[in-house]
């Protein structure tokens, strides 16, 4: 099971990534979980440590090994290097682990020249068209906020999106050209996942305006997974409520995979 967890800043994308591949992991599964947003807080989401995390390396910002890996010139762009590097080892040497867990911080693709073709950006498009299409692994993907991981065409290879979203009209037309943008790539397996409802007027107003995106679960607005994130914890280790919901939404999706 590959899934790209995406949607607006701010739903709780990355809260649904982390406790998701901590209950993927417990039912003995292996995951590789994927921190592919600029703004990467997966990690602490999943349970790592504040020192773990401190140690972390985002996989773009790794220059020399990059450049051994493209045969690139440092710092430059528009020069020759390779456009298939080596990246079959690279989940295995460069996660965090946990247990039967994985997790691999991407980081930023930069930009030079006023484009991003660039060993960089190469060598990310490689390692995960790999991840995507060669791992035996469960996938998590937390991608960055809004679209422009599909105007890249990053995600080919997955088998659905989760789209979280909250009770808001911006949030809802996020989801809706996602779900087109991802039929672009050939990907129709796009659900959603309503974040923060505090009533039951929360869920039927995103489920009436979804336009055919199937809702997999929800998961209420709760203050303490806010302390939670203040004392560093996972959700998953301190609210037993949204573990439960997260169990739901992942039976849902399995129903609904095997039956696509």
């Amino acid at each position: 099971m590959k899934i790209a967890i995406s949607g607006k800043g701010g739903v709780g994308k990355t809260t649904l990534a982390g406790t998701l591949a901590r209950v993927i992991a417990a039912s003995e599964h292996k995951v590789l979980a994927i921190d592919a947003d600029p703004d990467a807080n997966l990690a602490s989401a999943i349970g790592f440590s504040l020192d773990e995390v401190s140690k972390i390396t985002p996989f773009a910002e790794m220059t020399d090994f990059i450049q051994e890996r493209t045969g690139s010139q440092k710092g430059t762009y528009g020069g020759m290097f390779k456009l298939n590097p080596k990246v079959d080892d690279i989940p295995d040497n460069f996660s965090l682990r946990r247990e039967n867990l994985k997790l691999l911080v991407l980081g930023t693709i930069p930009e030079g020249g006023g484009g991003c073709y660039c060993p960089e950006s190469v060598i990310l498009k490689f390692l995960l068209r790999h991840i995507l299409l060669q791992r035996d692994e469960s996938i998590i993907l937390d991608m960055e906020a809004g679209l422009e991981h599909l105007g890249r065409g990053a995600t080919r290879g997955i088998d659905a999106f989760i789209v979280v979203v909250e009770p808001g009209s911006r949030s809802l037309q996020t989801a809706r050209q996602i779900k087109k943008l991802a039929a672009d790539l050939g990907i129709n397996q796009v659900f959603a996942v309503g974040n923060k409802v505090c009533e039951a007027g929360d869920r039927e107003f995103i489920r009436n305006n979804l336009e055919g995106i199937e809702v997999l679960g929800f998961l209420d607005y709760d203050q303490n997974i806010v302390a939670a994130d203040r004392r560093d914890q996972a959700p998953y280790e301190v609210n037993p409520e949204l573990v439960a919901n997260v169990k739901n939404i992942y039976a849902n999706l399995q129903t609904k995979l095997t039956v696509a």
